[in-house]
């Protein structure tokens, strides 16, 4: 094990530990393929369907995935300090891979998914994901932001992969595979199980520390590095005990919980919404184009969402972490207040998606790197996991604002999408002021 972080230190072979990362959070990234499985999920058994989920039900296992995945965080960033990085990432993606697996074998009811893809699958994403986070600004202190969104950028990127896998590509798996005589839905989730327990485990292989002292060119030569003037960092280290009683902590977890509620609403319902207000504004066919529209609106989100997680990071590393969150913060509301008017047309939909899909990726990389600089690098793996906290409560608050909405609307009255939009949008615009107020903590401080 140290021969290959000592080998990872020369050069630039670091660089090994971002293609590991990419590799597991490519797999890590099929929770927000969830949209994909939605309309199927929820097809009344009059017409076909195999399930007959309410939207509730469908907005259940995705939210309870989403919680599980920001619990587990929390203990696996206490668990890689005393076993050590590799060991957790491959345990998350051997748990990701058994949940998916068994609920393809098992999940023919809601309590089946709910538990199997929402409880197990969730708690596997956690364990993995906040490996690559950790090990990454440790190994690269000079790019905080940088390396927190190329870390996570597969997220965004891999939702992409497995929305188009199961429902266009190749005929979409959903609607061609029939494993075991299983429904499409279930097949997907073997065959996406056996792939998670593959790739993360060969993702984890290098997910390890550097060595005691590490230090880049970069911080080791300052001549070397260009100046960050709008840089904020407390250039100290924070217990997750001393970390609770700052203020900052509190102000970085709303402010995350609230722009996490908006994409989180949209990855859940942009298949539902899509359906329903371009056949409401007559701008389709029919419900299979229509199906088809929300389908690529959602690949779209998926790729700017891994854009965003670069591009903003890379950007908070220059402008600074408070600048960069107030910009997102602010352009998120905006989009989120005309989302609805937007969804009426085709091209205006798939844009405010990618838009939208674009600032919620920003999050994955400014939050972890906001909280390193104000926390300090040696326990992000713990601290983020409780910022990271608020993401798993916005994803039942997300969801289940957007199902509540839709399933008490009329028949044929899409208004009830607005209400739902407009509250994500207020809540950005909350999280836009809060960041004004941000500022690195002192010791003294509380």
């Amino acid at each position: 094990m140290h021969r290959l972080s000592d080998f990872l230190a020369q050069g630039n072979r670091r660089w090994f530990v971002v293609a590991g990362a990419i590799i597991i959070q490519f797999c890590l990234g099929t929770i927000y393929a969830w949209s994909a499985f939605t309309g199927l999920l929820t097809l009344s058994v009059s017409q076909g369907g195999e399930y007959g989920f309410t939207a509730q039900q469908a907005a259940w296992i995705f939210s309870v995935g989403l919680l599980c995945f920001a619990v587990s965080m929390i203990i696996a960033g206490r668990l890689q300090v005393k076993f050590g990085p590799r060991i957790i990432a491959l345990a998350g993606g051997t748990v990701l891979g058994t949940g998916y697996i068994l609920g393809g074998l098992l999940g023919s009811t809601f309590l089946g998914q709910l538990f199997f893809i929402g409880v197990i699958g969730g708690a596997g994403i956690g364990m993995a994901y906040v490996v690559p986070i950790a090990v990454g600004i440790k190994w690269f202190p000079d790019k905080k932001g940088l390396i927190s969104g190329i870390a996570v950028a597969g997220f965004g990127f891999g939702a992409t992969l497995w929305v188009k896998l199961a429902g266009s590509w190749f005929g979409g798996l959903l609607y061609t595979t029939s494993l075991f005589s299983l429904p499409g839905v279930q097949s997907v989730f073997l065959i996406y199980g056996l792939i998670f327990l593959i790739f993360v485990a060969l993702g984890s292989m290098v997910m390890l520390n550097p060595p005691e002292g590490y230090a880049p060119q970069s911080i080791s030569h300052p001549t070397q590095s260009k100046e960050q003037p709008f840089a904020e960092s407390s250039n100290l280290e924070f217990t997750t005990r001393e970390m609770l009683g700052k203020p900052q902590f509190y102000m970085l977890w709303i402010m995350f919980f609230s722009t996490a509620l908006a994409g989180l609403m949209v990855i859940y319902s942009i298949s539902l919404f899509g359906i329903d207000a371009l056949q409401a504004a007559q701008a389709v066919d029919g419900p299979a184009q229509a199906a088809a529209i929300a389908g690529t609106a959602m690949a779209w989100y998926a790729i700017f969402n891994g854009l965003g997680r670069v591009i903003w990071g890379g950007i908070s590393d220059r402008l600074g972490r408070k600048w960069s969150l107030l910009m997102m913060c602010c352009f998120q509301a905006f989009i989120m207040l005309v989302f609805f008017e937007m969804g009426t047309a085709v091209s205006s939909f798939i844009l405010a998606a990618a838009i939208i899909g674009f600032n919620f990726g920003g999050n994955f990389a400014l939050f972890p790197a906001a909280t390193a600089d104000y926390f300090g690098s040696k326990n992000l793996g713990t601290n983020y996991g409780w910022i990271f906290l608020s993401f798993g409560l916005a994803g039942v608050a997300g969801p289940q604002i957007a199902g509540y909405f839709r399933d008490a609307a009329g028949a044929g009255d899409i208004s009830t999408w607005s209400t739902s939009f407009t509250i994500a949008g207020i809540a950005c615009i909350f999280a836009a002021g809060l960041s004004l107020l941000l500022k690195p903590p002192t010791k003294s401080q509380g």
